[in-house]
């Protein structure tokens, strides 16, 4: 069964491509460590801090595109 948490890489809500690409790279990362760890508790704290990063990353591409 697939980790709670990868309901927060999908992108089917945004419009633009660039931050749906940023989704796609992170949530890809996200699913090969879904099926190569064991379900623990680190690899829930693992998965939350690469939703934490996913974030940070969409922030930093839209302070990109602001300037």
């Amino acid at each position: 069964m697939a980790h709670q948490m990868l309901k927060w890489f999908d992108a089917s809500h945004l419009s633009r491509e660039d931050l749906k690409q940023i989704l796609a790279d992170c949530g890809n990362l996200a699913a090969f460590m879904d099926d190569m760890l064991p379900d623990c508790a680190e690899k829930t704290a693992g998965m939350r801090k690469l939703v934490e990063a996913k974030d940070c990353f969409v922030r930093a591409r839209l302070e990109l595109t602001q300037e």
